[in-house]
């Protein structure tokens, strides 16, 4: 709560500073909180049956998004793109968390059936990165059985994460050789690394408080050249950097760190928490290359495959007053 409070309040202190328009950052920290609230009280109650329901959730989200997305229908190709890979990836993870969570050998083969179901939704979506990043997750999840020690699985998560965020920013300085730097560009549209480096030169000679929350669009040079401009980077670290300065990266590093540590001390089985650890992993890679975190039900998704890796299973025990 502190973390998010501090998320919170930074973007208010950013937005009067540059007159920005915090509203997004508010809602999506309320969006953050009210999802890891339910998530821990539904895996209190319902550790199988609520992460189940959310895979058929996310599932159904993601086939119907154009219908829920806030966003014109020519934002699709930079943006509905990341948020249904987005929400087909979590909803691989609760699916998988779900199979852990049981006891029940043919309930565990059926949920792990939906898990690979959510993946072959991918494909026929069209969603590659989807596709991809379930297929990342269940084949994590699946090793995650053997798992040991929880801490080195975590761990490398946040390298992986860490790393595809570290190669987003090179490809924007131009930093890296010219043919990986080619390769990387040849996966992502002209347009979209020209938001990137065009975020990361602003964040450059505004590294204090940023540009203002909501203000990318009218400053970036490349954002307004076409229809398919949202006004974001599409880049989470990046319109950080942008928007709120070092503060604001260093407050996205801290929360996505904060979950990683919460799996490591969570009493839920090791295989629940690796797998939610892969799952908010891979969301952080899309979110390293789209504007995934800018869709409420992505966020608020995030948010409960966190609670519900983290709940306590609730014994049905009442502490008695006075004793």
């Amino acid at each position: 709560m502190i973390l998010l409070g501090a998320c919170a309040g930074w973007s208010l202190i950013t937005a009067a500073a540059h007159d920005g328009r915090p509203e997004g950052m508010l809602l999506a920290v309320l969006a953050v909180a009210a999802g890891y609230a339910a998530g821990r009280v539904s895996g209190a109650l319902l550790p199988v049956a609520a992460p189940c329901a959310g895979a058929a959730a996310g599932l159904a989200l993601a086939v119907t998004l154009p219908a829920l997305s806030p966003g014109p229908w020519y934002a699709a190709p930079l943006g509905r793109a990341g948020a249904t890979a987005s929400l087909l990836t979590l909803a691989t993870g609760a699916a998988c968390c779900a199979a852990w969570a049981t006891s029940v050998p043919a309930l565990r083969l059926g949920l792990r059936a939906l898990a690979c179901a959510v993946v072959a939704a991918g494909a026929v979506l069209g969603s590659t990165a989807g596709c991809g990043a379930g297929v990342a997750v269940l084949l994590c999840s699946l090793a995650a059985g053997s798992a040991r020690s929880r801490g080195a699985w975590l761990a490398g998560t946040a390298v992986a994460a860490g790393l595809v965020a570290a190669a987003i920013w090179a490809v924007a300085g131009e930093a890296l050789p010219g043919h990986l730097t080619g390769a990387i560009e040849g996966r992502f549209s002209a347009h979209r690394v020209l938001l990137w480096r065009d975020a990361l030169g602003l964040a450059g000679r505004h590294s204090g408080l940023g540009i203002g929350p909501g203000r990318f669009g009218d400053l970036s040079p490349g954002a307004p050249r076409t229809l398919l401009s949202d006004g974001k980077p599409h880049s989470a670290p990046l319109q950080q950097a942008v928007e709120q300065g070092l503060v604001g990266v260093v407050l996205l590093v801290a929360v996505f760190c904060w979950v990683l540590h919460a799996l490591w001390r969570s009493p839920r089985p090791t295989p629940v928490a690796v797998t939610a650890g892969a799952a908010l992993t891979a969301l952080a890679a899309l979110a390293s290359v789209s504007n995934a975190l800018s869709f409420t039900t992505v966020t608020s998704g995030a948010a409960l495959l966190a609670g519900w890796a983290t709940a306590r299973p609730w014994s049905g025990e009442t502490a008695t007053p006075g004793l």
